[in-house]
């Protein structure tokens, strides 16, 4: 058969299938032509579609014969036969040579992207393995560095409280590794993408630029920065600016020195000035019971403290505890602190024993975050005064006036609690400790609090107090390992200048072409919902109803900051270029307006460091973060900008709004099961069985999720050429191989579901290849019959 009528059946045959068939075939965008096939084929088509046209409404014609001209038409018939033969020959060879001129013409034709970002992309994939010239391994490692066994199911979703402050703290920050990869940037030479690290990187870059003339409040920024990175000027700085900073408060005892001064005076202090609360946390945000309102008032939320002391919980009697495995460590780096502040060995010991006698009171009174949510002690409200009368012990009123001057707070107003239990007993506690006559022990609350404020200042110390906390780390078996310094200082330096980076980052953010990427990736997610075969039409309905009122967009400053009025709010800002323990001071006041700034706003602040989309209502919000190099770029080919950044927008829209879509479509399990069985089959092949396993429900969902966000993408693009045809090159290479060769840098995604995907995102490429003709001929990986299983995927 010619491939000519194979291409016509190929056009006829979907119209006899039915409709169930149908939504199990690739979507229409993978019978498209190759890229580089071009005008000839779709005029070879326009000449023979009369042709098929002709033949089937008049079927009998061509049996029908008069045998007056048998003789004649055999005689034609074998003249135009010779002829024939001696032309095919050049008209094969005439034919070859069109298709690949045009084939040629179709990749030579693009202009080749050259931007500097382009070149450093072309320099990066010329040192990356390309999908289509690798043999089939290629293809068959597993997410990580385990591959998941029969038994495993992947990590427990909804760890923590969605919303809470406590969660809020981690900012997106998920689980990082690869070691020395951090170094190497974001997409080096192992196999884990961690998004937050590449906006890192990214910020590292813009905070070391020279590029044009600065206004004052980036060049404090960036002098904040440098300031950091000066490991010299810390070191031989030493401890002398904190034991300077402890006489401004009036000394502490255990030096001998203490001036005697009031707790509450001391605690107003460190949380206006220093950000320091040692003896309970403060954060701002909304109430969940109001936001389903629609209500964006925001309140402060008072929460238990971040204890030094290392505990841990007993579920049996739901108390927790000081650790007794690590009181000894615990002790031995306190008496290390004392002694590296020149405390005299003599009486250091007593106010060790103390303090760790005072910490080891409030750890009993603590809770874990879920257990505090099982019995309704979340969110809970009060006036500051109905707080007062609880917890008498604290000036309540006072301390947060003084934490969020010059904003007017009255007795009156609401605050959240999030332990009621242990603020009441903190209270007692503290109420103790000072009409305790022993000798001493009103000091020790002193001595407590100025050691809370060295845990908030050493960052800005030297290495010898820094290499004590990272010591106590590993012997509590946080085994996370040192990040290098740049990285601290860019988290450091956003703390403060946030606002800063925030406009910095809008400045170098493609708007336009990031939001056609997102409205394109959207649009077809819509259309790829509509394929499946929901259980039954409420849940498509009800679907299809929550996401059609969204409406998805760049998260972008509602109000974005001109120079001067940054210059105006930095103004009283003074950055040392040789002392970043003086520096850091700025930054913790900085914290404290920012949080001021907070409760006041009532509209929602970007997070210069997200990295995934959140959901504000009936927005879906997409952070300029996420659209970074080498992430995405305007300049960037687009096919290189949907192969990455619109599979990563998809697969995050799809766990965002659809969290448990594995029990509303039988679509879900069909898909992920068939793409399982397809990696088996090709790991069978190649002589890499691992045991042939059935996926659990939450690894099948999110073998459907990546796949179906592979296809969103690529449909996007589609729908991307459909409006700009023309699209530029990188290396050579033709669109869609760029596409997918832009996906297969992907690999795993360091996301809360990681843990879920059994295999390598880019196997995922060899199912697109098997029930597609978009593919480069070159990539044999998977034999005839698991293409013929694969028609279903």
């Amino acid at each position: 058969m010619t491939e000519t009528s194979i291409e016509l059946e190929l056009s006829v045959q979907p119209l006899s299938q039915s409709d169930p068939e149908r939504r199990l075939q690739p979507s229409p965008l993978f019978q498209l032509p190759l890229p580089t096939q071009g005008a000839f084929e779709s005029h070879q088509q326009t000449q023979l579609q009369p042709e098929l046209v002709l033949s089937e409404s008049n079927p009998e014609h061509e049996i029908q014969a008069k045998p007056v001209w048998i003789n004649q038409q055999r005689l034609l018939i074998l003249l135009f036969g010779l002829s024939l033969c001696a032309a095919i020959p050049g008209l094969i060879y005439c034919m070859y040579r069109n298709i690949q001129n045009s084939s040629n013409n179709q990749v030579g034709n693009e202009a080749p992207c050259l931007s500097p970002e382009c070149q450093r992309a072309s320099a990066y994939l010329s040192m990356s393995a390309d999908p289509f010239t690798q043999p089939c391994d290629y293809f068959l490692s597993t997410c990580g560095s385990e591959r998941l066994s029969a038994d495993s199911g992947g990590r427990q979703r909804g760890q923590g409280i969605p919303g809470h402050p406590q969660n809020q703290r981690e900012r997106a920050q998920w689980p990082e590794r690869g070691g020395r990869s951090e170094e190497r940037g974001g997409l080096g030479e192992e196999k884990v993408l961690n998004r937050k690290m590449v906006l890192l990187q990214y910020l590292r870059e813009i905070l070391e630029s020279n590029d044009r003339p600065n206004s004052e409040a980036v060049q404090k920024a960036k002098g904040f920065y440098q300031s950091c990175l000066d490991i010299k000027s810390i070191e031989t700085a030493g401890a002398e600016p904190f034991l300077t900073l402890i006489q401004k408060l009036g000394g502490w005892a255990v030096s001998g020195g203490w001036n005697q001064t009031d707790l509450n005076s001391t605690l107003s202090l460190l949380m206006r000035n220093y950000s320091t609360f040692p003896f309970f946390n403060l954060y701002v945000g909304k109430d969940p019971n109001e936001i389903a309102r629609g209500t964006t008032k925001r309140y402060i939320q008072i929460d238990q403290p971040d204890l030094l002391i290392p505990i841990e919980w007993n579920s049996k009697n739901e108390k927790s505890q000081a650790s007794t495995k690590t009181l000894r460590p615990f002790l031995a780096s306190c008496m290390r602190y004392l002694a590296l502040l020149g405390a005299p060995p003599s009486s250091s010991s007593i106010h060790v024993y103390k303090f760790i006698s005072l910490s080891s009171e409030l750890a009993v009174t603590t809770a874990p975050l879920l257990y505090r949510l099982s019995k309704g002690q979340l969110y809970h409200r009060m006036s500051i005064k109905e707080l007062q009368s609880e917890a008498p012990a604290i000036e309540w009123l006072s301390c947060l006036q003084a934490a969020f001057h010059p904003l007017p707070l009255t007795k009156d107003d609401h605050v959240l609690l999030h332990n009621l239990p242990y603020i009441v007993q903190m209270s007692r506690i503290i109420g103790k400790w000072l009409i305790n006559h022993e000798p001493g022990t009103s000091a020790t609350l002193h001595t407590f609090m100025v050691l809370n404020l060295l845990h908030t200042l050493t960052p800005a110390l030297d290495s010898r107090f820094s290499q004590t906390a990272n010591n106590l780390s590993v012997v509590l078996g946080h085994t996370e390992g040192v990040a290098p310094r740049w990285k601290e200082c860019v988290l450091e330096t956003e703390r403060g200048f946030d606002l800063v980076l925030t406009d910095l980052l809008s400045q170098r953010t493609g708007h336009t072409e990031a939001e056609e990427l997102i409205q394109n990736t959207f649009s077809s997610l819509k259309s790829k919902l509509h394929e499946l075969k929901w259980k039954d039409e409420k849940s498509l309905q009800q679907i299809m109803k929550r996401v059609q009122s969204l409406i998805p967009r760049l998260w972008t400053p509602k109000e974005i900051s001109t120079e001067a009025e940054l210059d105006l709010l930095f103004s009283k800002v003074k950055v040392s270029t040789r002392s970043f323990f003086t520096n850091y001071v700025q930054l913790l006041s900085l914290r404290q307006k920012r949080r001021s700034r907070l409760l006041t706003d009532q509209t929602e602040a970007t997070d210069v460091l997200s990295v995934t989309p959140l959901l504000l209502g009936d927005e879906l919000l997409f952070p300029m973060g996420m659209f970074v190099p080498p992430l995405f770029h305007p300049t960037y080919p687009r096919a290189m900008n949907y192969g990455l950044m619109g599979f990563l927008i998809a697969k995050d829209i799809l766990h965002l709004i659809l969290p448990d879509i594995d029990s509303q479509s039988e679509t879900v399990r069909t898909v992920g099961e068939c793409v399982w069985i397809h990696y088996l089959n090709v790991a069978e092949h190649a002589g890499r069985d691992g045991g042939r396993f059935s996926l659990s429900a939450v690894q099948r969902q999110e073998v459907w999720v990546q796949y179906s966000a592979l296809q969103i993408a690529l449909q996007a693009y589609h729908r991307s050429l459909k409006n700009h045809p023309s699209d530029t090159s990188i290396s050579g290479l033709s669109h869609i191989h760029l596409f997918l060769t832009s996906f297969s840098q992907v690999n795993c995604d360091s996301d809360p579901y990681r843990g879920f995907m059994p295999l390598e995102p880019s196997f995922l490429i060899t199912v697109i290849c098997a029930t597609s003709d978009l593919c480069p001929s070159s990539l044999q990986c998977p034999n005839k019959t698991q293409e013929h299983l694969l028609l279903t995927c």
